[in-house]
């Protein structure tokens, strides 16, 4: 990496039609607003950080934040019929529509950026 990009960050995190990062939220008790929050600048960081830690899909809300926004992204987006974690290779598949031009031939717009997940 540059020393350009090491100052500026990933080129990927300029473009406005990605999301700047993802952030998991975990319900900490049902019926209330208080949750625990887990990052990363990659979705598929996210879902691997999220399987290691033991941490079911179905207790996760994902969302893309954006510059001004979020959004909530749909549970068919990053898990398998059964409810389990998508593999790296399967959540390029699943991710393709929703960012047209972004992930082709196995390459994708987002490998400009650290994989890791991190929280609470």
């Amino acid at each position: 990496m540059n020393l350009v990009r090491k100052i500026l960050g990933p080129k990927s995190k300029y473009d406005q039609s990605l999301p700047y990062t993802y952030e998991a939220r975990v319900l900490l008790i049902k019926g209330e607003e208080a949750y625990n929050s887990y990052f990363s600048d990659t979705i598929c960081g996210l879902a691997e950080y999220l399987g290691r830690n033991d941490i079911e899909p179905e207790s996760v809300r994902i969302y893309e934040i954006f510059k001004e926004q979020e959004s909530l992204l749909d549970p068919k987006l990053y898990t398998t019929a059964d409810n389990k974690w998508l593999s790296r290779e399967e959540l390029c598949e699943s991710f393709k529509e929703h960012y047209p031009g972004h992930i082709q031939n196995g390459h994708c717009s987002f490998e400009d950026r650290d994989h890791e997940g991190c929280g609470p």
